[in-house]
């Protein structure tokens, strides 16, 4: 797969999981049309909004006399997405957007939010941008804003052209979007990674160009985690897996991550449910993504049976890494589902289970 048609795969699949991402690459090399033909081909009305020509109230809503109150009231084109119940919403020349612009843009990329209208959850948003140099009048994408994004680069590369030319420029296919349970896997698995690399959590970037493209937060992570649940077991290959996770933490983070998640191989949870023999691993960290992933199988699962099955892999655990096993105690005791009993390992576990709050 080539570097554009990783990336056009990886917008699909970002707009499946309902991940906002923005594209960044020179004037005049498709992106506008690319997004268009994705919405055409997943049948979704699409909305472009460009940067330079919009002022914040576009964003924020304009203020108006409504019922003896003030009502901020929002554009037409979020009423028309909010009418239709999904779409995609494309904001093309980001960094053609003066800093005010920028700032009202906020809360609808995160929130979904324009002036008093909340977008529906079925509204995907895709944004574009040249870079600064690139751009009439250019700024740097604000730090808040980047954040919000994960950041795909657009590249042009002869061969794709000259093929598109000649039998037409390639839509993906439709991605289909990550379940419950392959989200809290993925979200397991990134918080275990973020366990041994605590310095990893936060990294501002000390330069606003930098700042301007993916860095490491809370927030970033979390859709870091929400794009490895949307490669998981789908069409998506490892470049776009690479694309995506990159693109919303930055590459260093990003390929320690990667790398790290390659070099897992885990159990499956249910084989470490059923059998007790079955083997764990022994580093702390693959310790933590075992547990992680043992979890969010039972807790998508919400049996009785399944619940109280892994306390048994708690217990073996707790052996060895009573700290690890702590945590997921605390979690499994959160989701205790209905008739569910009490671990018959009861005496063996009461010092994780007295720290998950399950004994007095």
């Amino acid at each position: 797969m080539s570097s554009q048609s990783a990336v056009r795969e990886a917008v699909a699949v970002a707009v499946a999981a309902n991940l906002p991402v923005i594209l960044w690459g020179a004037p005049g090399t498709g992106k506008t049309s690319s997004v268009l033909a994705l919405g055409a081909r997943l049948g979704l009305p699409v909305e472009v909004v460009v940067g330079s020509i919009r002022e914040p109230s576009d964003f924020s809503g304009l203020p108006v006399l409504r019922d003896g109150g003030t009502w901020f009231a929002p554009p037409r084109w979020a009423e028309r997405l909010a009418e239709a119940g999904h779409g995609l919403l494309f904001l093309d020349e980001l960094t053609t957007a003066p800093p005010a612009v920028q700032a009202a843009m906020l809360r609808v990329v995160l929130e979904r939010t324009v002036g008093d209208l909340t977008l529906p959850d079925e509204v995907r948003i895709v944004a574009a941008a040249n870079p600064p140099d690139q751009a009439a009048d250019g700024w740097d994408l604000s730090a808040p804003l980047a954040n919000r994004l994960i950041h795909l680069h657009w590249q042009v590369e002869a061969a794709d052209i000259a093929e598109g030319f000649a039998t037409g420029f390639a839509v993906p296919e439709p991605a289909p979007a990550p379940g419950p349970e392959a989200v809290a896997r993925a979200r397991a698995l990134v918080g275990a990674f973020l366990r041994v690399r605590p310095e990893l959590v936060l990294a501002v970037p000390d330069s606003p160009e930098r700042a301007g493209r993916g860095w490491p937060s809370p927030r970033s992570w979390e859709m870091a985690a929400r794009a490895v649940a949307a490669c998981e077991g789908g069409k998506a290959d490892g470049e776009v897996l690479a694309e995506l996770v990159l693109g919303a933490v930055g590459e260093a983070a990003g390929f320690e991550l990667i790398s790290w998640l390659r070099d897992l191989d885990l159990p499956d949870p249910q084989t470490l449910l059923t059998d007790p023999h079955a083997p764990l691993p022994t580093r702390v960290d693959r310790l933590y993504a075992v547990l992680g992933a043992v979890v969010s199988h039972v807790l998508a699962d919400g049996s009785p049976q399944a619940w109280e099955q892994a306390w048994t892999v708690v217990a073996r655990v707790a052996r060895t890494a009573p700290d690890v096993a702590a945590g997921a105690a605390r979690s499994l005791a959160r989701g205790r589902p209905a008739g569910a009993a009490l671990p018959h390992t009861m005496l063996e576990l009461a010092p994780i289970l007295r720290s998950a709050g399950l004994l007095r």
